[in-house]
């Protein structure tokens, strides 16, 4: 991103690491299994270090999101609520939070 103009792009549509923590199996609400992620890029030493990582890649997405641009960021419910804080924080206006169940391992 950083090679990019300031104000240059119109969507960013980010898929960050969602900090899991795995200790076991990770299921969903109907208790179906969900296949995640447990590869080293997903682990931090803390929610401190998962923060200042988000902040540092949304604070680079700034720079480039066009004022009349918009971002879309996936999430879990593990990290979503973390992640909408720093956008906050950040100065990024959230206008609606969508909801998608994947069915799909």
């Amino acid at each position: 991103m950083n090679a990019l103009p300031e104000k240059s792009v119109d969507l960013i549509f980010a898929d960050p690491p969602y900090n899991l923590q795995l200790g076991g199996d990770l299921t969903r609400p109907d208790q179906s299994r969900v296949d995640a992620v447990n590869d080293e890029w997903d682990k931090f030493a803390s929610f401190q270090a998962y923060d200042e990582f988000t902040r540092n890649w949304m604070t680079a997405a700034r720079r480039i999101l066009k004022d009349t641009g918009a971002i879309w960021v996936i999430g879990s419910y593990h990290n979503i609520f973390r992640v909408g804080a720093t956008l906050q924080d950040l100065g990024y206006w959230i206008m609606n939070d969508v909801v998608w169940r994947k069915s799909n391992p």
